[in-house]
């Protein structure tokens, strides 16, 4: 009869690390077995499972200057792990933690207080890239508004005539089979939005176990914050491989 353990023990022994770097690489989506991920580090497995643990990438900075750092966040990494990382600075914009692309910190005060404006005012123009399920072959312009609520200190996001105003227009890009490539560019930025405009409107984002479609050869949700633009400022994170190579049959 085969022996059964928690997941995050058997990770440790397996790569020869502590039992809390394991529940660590675990909680933060970095590692699969039998082709999915695995997603409770206390959940019990067989003891000979066989994981496979992807490297993070590392945080890139796009640019700066006195008022501001812009960076390329990884995916996997929570925008409050990015935040801790740069201590003296100001976060302005938040992502998903399987979220990859453009994040913003103010260098003083002074800026802060006038970029938190310009996102107030929808002035600031954000664009993000996504793959989808289903064929999207034209433009489609999503005005819903987005409740979210938490429970035991989890974020979720539906779309519901009580939450806050939420744009976003999707643009296609490329259709093969039944997977679009798309673009996406918010008004807005509420909890999740373009996950829940998206499956709400039938075209599910890949890799998305909360809101989409998980498939098996993809270990996150393929979203991609690819532009933003602030005051005369532009700044662009290039499309991470999985969105250049993904097998859309």
């Amino acid at each position: 009869m085969a022996e059964y353990d928690k997941a995050y023990k058997v990770l440790a022994k397996q790569e020869g690390i502590s039992n809390s770097k394991a529940k660590e690489l675990i909680d933060k989506g970095l590692v699969r077995a039998h082709g999915k991920k695995v997603m409770i580090a206390r959940g019990e497995i067989p003891a000979d499972t066989k994981f496979s643990v992807k490297e993070m990438a590392k945080i890139k900075v796009i640019f700066q200057d006195d008022d501001i750092l812009a960076l390329d966040k990884p995916c996997f990494m929570t925008s409050d792990e990015v935040a801790q990382k740069y201590p003296k600075y100001i976060m302005l914009n938040r992502l998903d933690k399987e979220t990859s692309g453009v994040m913003l910190f103010a260098k003083n005060e002074e800026f802060q207080k006038k970029a938190i404006k310009e996102f107030k005012d929808n002035r600031v123009y954000k664009e993000y890239v996504a793959i989808v399920d289903g064929k999207v072959i034209e433009t489609i312009e999503i005005d819903k508004p987005i409740l979210t609520t938490k429970d035991r200190g989890m974020a979720k996001s539906k779309v519901d005539s009580k939450g806050k105003s939420a744009k976003s227009t999707i643009y296609p890009m490329l259709v093969e089979g039944n997977k679009s490539k798309v673009k996406v560019v918010i008004d807005t930025g509420r909890t999740h939005q373009i996950r829940v405009h998206l499956s709400n409107a039938g075209f599910p984002i890949i890799g998305d176990a909360m809101y989409g479609k998980v498939a098996s050869n993809i270990n996150r949700v393929l979203l991609h914050s690819k532009v933003t633009k602030i005051f005369d400022y532009t700044f662009e994170s290039p499309e991470p491989k999985e969105f250049k190579v993904y097998d859309f049959n």
